[in-house]
């Protein structure tokens, strides 16, 4: 018996099995469902982009439109000078986005934790709450959402196990595995070929979801790369675990012993190694440490307003040496206007410093677990899957040092048109739109 007849006999055992079948068809569902919450995020961050780009426009155009009737703001607020640098970048729409990838369906990540959206002010920070659900979320790196990679990765198996513990199993139950000898004169030959249709199954069944969303969202023409690194990662993947498998049902006794040695591994490698790892991160690096921290900054802040002038102006210039060459700078009076303008600098530089001890909080937290990646394999593919959809936390860390970029290039311009005296007319504002691009 060649190894093509016992693999077309499996597929009719397959058919005739209805407890496979139905397992099947619920894994089958269960990843529809997960498909269809990635497309609903998707779309939800799209219509989201759309709102922010249109009330963007909106403010833009109320504000050319008091330039050009000489108006100094809403009349609701008759303190407000659109005429004067602070409130005309107050005014300012300067949003950072992070824009959703082709292939976020196929894996959230991180997304529902981070923000992708902001209005940067020269008041921002890269974790405020708009920016950061929950401080713990690096923590969630090794756990994974209820999304289509969370099947493939941690269901599948599964799957796998029912569909395979009675591979030589069910031949030594029933005291029939001599006949099966006689027949193809190799056990191994027997096992591999019943094992491989199962096998090609649920990687067909991956591929075939994968490139149904590629072609439904249009992948194909910027991320054909990253569709080829999916599917070799989900082959790998389910290889891997056909090998294991191979092993365990190649020494099997029965479909029992099969079954109870499938399902250890499996509560091993994704249940109890992730586990311990997130809790031994969990404990090494506390999440209350950021907390803590930025209760701690944000008092070190407040307390920003009780300097005196003179220590405020010195540390604005060591900020930003050139404002000494300014009209404000060169003056020998103290202008209290523009100073207290001009502190959000200075709060600024006390956020990154803050920020930049809680990133590297962050970033010897995740390289504990990548060390752990050689015995935690799951959370590598995990991990892997997360940066290809673009939704893993390096991709956040970027996305957070674009917004830091867009608040330092805000503040300065505030100071400097500060300390330069300069009014704003709506030549000067248009300027600033396209600097803040």
């Amino acid at each position: 018996m060649s190894r093509l007849t016992i693999f077309l006999y499996e597929i009719k055992h397959f058919g005739r099995t209805k407890a496979k079948i139905f397992a099947y068809l619920i894994f089958v569902i269960a990843v529809m469902y997960a498909l269809y919450t990635g497309f609903d995020l998707q779309q939800k961050h799209e219509k989201t982009i759309v709102d922010i780009n249109q009330k963007k426009e909106k403010v833009i155009s109320e504000m050319l439109s008091w330039y050009d009737k000489g108006e100094k703001g809403p009349k609701e607020r008759p303190w407000v000078d659109i005429y004067n640098p602070f409130w005309a970048t107050w005014y300012l729409p300067s949003y950072t986005i992070k824009e959703p990838t082709p292939i976020l369906p196929l894996c959230i990540g991180q997304t529902e934790q981070y923000g992708y959206y902001k209005n940067v002010t020269n008041r921002s920070s890269v974790y405020d709450n708009d920016m950061v659900e929950e401080l713990a979320n690096p923590e969630r790196l090794v756990n994974g959402n209820i999304d289509f990679s969370f099947m493939v990765l941690f269901l599948l198996p599964l799957l796998f196990i029912i569909l395979t513990y009675n591979i030589n199993g069910l031949e030594n139950d029933l005291n029939f595995e001599k006949l099966i000898f006689i027949q193809t004169k190799n056990k191994q030959k027997w096992i591999f070929a019943r094992l491989a249709f199962y096998t090609s199954l649920l990687i067909a069944t991956v591929f075939v979801f994968i490139l149904a969303v590629a072609f439904k969202n249009n992948a194909f023409s910027n991320y054909t790369s990253t569709i080829g690194a999916l599917l070799l990662l989900s082959f790998i993947y389910v290889f891997i675990w056909a090998f294991v498998f191979y092993l365990i049902i190649l020494k099997g006794k029965s479909s029992s012993t099969n079954a109870f040695k499938m399902i250890g591994i499996w509560l091993i490698f994704c249940v109890l190694i992730p586990g311990a790892v997130h809790q031994i991160a969990s404990i090494k690096y506390p999440a209350s440490y950021m907390t803590d921290y930025l209760d701690a900054n944000r008092k070190e802040a407040y307390k920003v307003y009780e300097l005196s002038p003179d220590t405020m102006i010195a540390k604005l210039k060591t900020i930003y040496p050139e404002l000494k060459f300014t009209k404000h700078g060169k003056d020998t009076l103290i202008n209290d206007e523009i100073l207290s303008k001009s502190l959000s600098a200075i709060t600024n530089q006390i956020n990154k410093k803050a920020i930049e001890k809680i990133e590297l909080h962050n970033e010897t937290k995740n390289k504990f677990i990548s060390k752990s990646y050689w015995y935690n394999p799951i959370s590598m593919f995990q991990n892997k899957w997360n940066n290809l959809s673009n939704t893993d936390y390096a991709a956040f860390k970027a996305y957070r040092y674009r917004v830091q970029q867009n608040i330092d290039k805000k503040i300065k311009l505030l100071v400097f048109d500060n300390w330069e005296m300069k009014k704003v007319d709506k030549k000067t504002y248009l300027n600033y739109l396209e600097f803040m691009k």
